[in-house]
């Protein structure tokens, strides 16, 4: 099942409960496609610390609520030094609100994670997930449970998308990923659809269109039907989301920008 505040909070790359084998099998690249190799060196990031995106939130044609990324900067984890980044999300129906935070820690160069936590403060609870990963060892742990297998180079769902942002993106490409820090959220593939001109609250930008597919039933599976626009530019922000599931649609629209985004 997929909490409203936690499916947005991750909407760019939401990971819900895991799929069927058969449908993990459909997700890739297709032949028509150019598969391309993901390198840590594609582009160099234009995101810098303080950077903040801002969100309107709806589900259908309703305002639910408000979201917000924001790259905060370096610190450091058990010793590594490391990137962090946070997406809050706030809203909901009535008095069944969210407000729900997620926060990564990963690494400059490779963007591998050593740390993904979520608080969630949802109706029903407030849990918390606190992912230690050991890249080195190719393991991660939930808050104080034993340690699971995890693979190499993992990265979660924050630092994969700021990962995307710094790839070089043209229609017809693909990316596929088997870098989830979950094994079964593999392989993640990302189809490079279109260029076009979007308005959204934030201005009029050009984009550069995707559709990312994960082995979930959640926003980005095939069923999802998902589109993400980020910004034809230097800083291939998230400008917008337009996703399609059975219970209905979750849209996201940056309304506001902390940095200078090229646009009328």
């Amino acid at each position: 099942m997929i909490r409203l505040g936690g499916a947005l909070a991750v909407a760019v790359i939401a990971v819900g409960s895991r799929s069927a084998a058969a449908q993990k099998e459909r997700v890739r690249c297709s032949p028509s496609e150019t598969k391309t190799d993901v390198s840590s060196s594609s582009r160099r990031p234009s995101f810098a610390d303080g950077e903040r995106l801002s969100y309107d939130v709806s589900f259908g044609k309703v305002h639910v609520g408000s979201g917000e990324m924001r790259f905060i900067g370096r610190d450091t984890v058990r010793g590594h030094d490391a990137w962090t980044a946070t997406y809050t999300i706030s809203g909901g129906f009535g008095k069944f609100s969210v407000r729900d935070t997620t926060k990564s820690w990963f690494d400059s160069v490779s963007f591998t994670s050593f740390r993904f936590v979520q608080l969630l403060n949802e109706p029903g609870g407030h849990p918390r997930r606190d992912m230690q990963i050991f890249p080195e060892r190719q393991v991660y742990r939930k808050n104080a449970e034993a340690e699971r297998p995890s693979v190499v180079d993992p990265v979660d769902d924050v630092s994969l998308v700021y990962l995307m942002r710094t790839l070089a993106l043209e229609p017809g490409q693909c990316y596929e990923f088997h870098r989830y820090f979950e094994p079964d959220g593999n392989p993640v593939v990302v189809h490079v659809v279109r260029r076009e001109r979007i308005t959204v609250p934030a201005g009029t930008f050009d984009a550069i269109v995707l559709r990312p597919e994960i082995t979930t039933s959640g926003i980005f599976s095939q069923n999802g039907r998902a589109e993400l626009w980020l910004a034809d530019d230097s800083t291939h922000a998230v400008l917008q989301l337009k996703s399609h599931l059975a219970f209905g649609s979750i849209n996201l629209y940056l309304n506001r920008v902390a940095t200078n985004l090229r646009r009328d």
